[in-house]
């Protein structure tokens, strides 16, 4: 029986991106189309098949341990994008700015859909959803090089929009303009969520 079901919810790629060298700077540069591999995005400094533990897992991990890599992909919603810039009193939030790899529109509240959800592209290609991805300030530091003295404000503003982590789970060919296909797992919320997280 399968365990994801396809829904009616879809979204176009507006926006897709690279980050070179995160050790210089977490902005992206756009392109038009990428040939994704098990690897994630070809030249992307977040890609691979394993990363270092980070502060993210620091609960589960030692810093620096080698863990299987499901951040390979930023993926955001150009609606929240939008949001997240008009609550800081920007006319708009440029995705490289944000490190972004995917910027998608039509699936509402994105960043909340569940983890373990996919994406699916017309080639084929499909995109694991790992979870919801935190606000950090390093975006911020770009949009300050952009717009003085507004950097500080973009960890509120993004907080519950800043989209959502993922990694390829199957290769092909992503394009701008490009309609993804969402399945989520076919599975009840867990009734013990609430007294687990506040424990």
């Amino acid at each position: 029986m399968p365990a994801l079901k396809p829904t009616l919810f879809q979204a176009r790629i507006t926006w897709l991106g690279c980050v070179a060298d995160r050790q210089e700077s977490l902005r992206a540069v756009s392109v038009d189309a990428v040939e994704a591999t098990l690897d994630g995005f070809p030249g992307e400094a977040h890609g691979g098949a394993t990363r270092p533990a980070c502060v993210r897992v620091a609960t589960q991990y030692p810093e620096g341990t080698p863990i299987r890599n499901v951040r390979q992909l930023s993926i955001l919603s150009a609606e929240e994008l939008a949001l997240t810039a008009e609550a800081m009193g920007l006319d708009a939030i440029d995705p490289a700015w944000v490190g972004a790899s995917m910027v998608i529109e039509g699936i509402p509240e994105f960043t909340k859909v569940p983890p373990s959800s996919r994406l699916m592209a017309p080639s084929g290609a499909g995109i694991a959803i790992d979870m919801e991805n935190r606000p950090c300030i390093f975006p911020g530091k770009e949009i300050e090089r952009e717009a003085k003295g507004f950097g500080k404000l973009y960890k509120p503003a993004a907080k519950d929009r800043r989209g959502v982590t993922g990694w390829v789970e199957y290769g092909g060919r992503l394009a701008v303009g490009d309609v993804l296909t969402l399945h989520v797992p076919d599975q009840q919320v867990w009734s013990h969520l609430e007294a687990a997280r506040a424990g």
